[in-house]
């Protein structure tokens, strides 16, 4: 027998990077900014209108959204099917935890800049504030299982939850995994427990 929490917004999440101000200004010229596109789900979070290509061994992805405000160090995140056309292998990693991950070219018009590392396959994910998280019963970096609605319900497991007053409510998931469950954005999620 299962046990279900609150239903909350699943959101898939396209490919897409987050640049350094170092890697910015060495793609966009001196001074570059982000140019807000559109604001996102999470608070502070945007859509830029800027865009890259990524070459990796065996191919390039264009027009690869960029989102901010940037950050302290440039992350790409990609899904598996995008990173066998690139010939990489990322490991799937929770967002910021880029040590040792894949490295890629990045490219805008004339300039190209190689990143040692920073490319990941994100791990799926709970946004949450703590109010969210004592009404769902649950802790920062705890792993669950969440069940989506679909017209091929799915289950994922070792999803994890990341509590912070800066977030709002939402689960992520990459393509691929929308893609498996056929589902779609702004599909509910609950988390699900099993009773013995």
């Amino acid at each position: 027998m299962k046990t279900a929490t609150k239903s909350f917004p699943v959101a898939i999440s396209a490919r897409h990077i987050h640049v350094s101000e170092e890697d910015l200004q060495a793609l966009f010229g001196p001074n570059a900014a982000l140019t807000k596109d559109f604001e996102l789900s999470q608070p502070g979070q945007f859509a830029a209108k800027e865009r890259v290509s990524i070459e990796g061994p065996k191919g390039v992805l264009h027009n690869v959204r960029v989102l901010g405000p940037v950050r302290a160090a440039t992350q790409v995140e990609i899904s598996r099917t995008d990173a066998m056309k690139l010939g990489l292998t990322p490991p799937l990693r929770q967002s910021g935890d880029i040590e040792s991950s894949a490295g890629i070219k990045l490219i805008h018009q004339e300039k190209e800049i190689m990143i040692e590392q920073g490319v990941i396959i994100a791990q799926a994910h709970i946004h949450m504030t703590e109010e969210d998280a004592l009404a769902l019963d649950v802790q920062n970096n705890e792993l669950v299982c969440v069940e989506v609605d679909s017209e091929r319900p799915v289950t994922f497991r070792g999803v994890v939850v990341r509590v912070s007053n800066d977030f709002s409510l939402e689960m992520h998931i990459d393509t691929d995994e929308a893609n498996a469950g056929f589902i779609e954005q702004q599909a509910q999620g609950r988390i699900v427990r099993s009773l013995t």
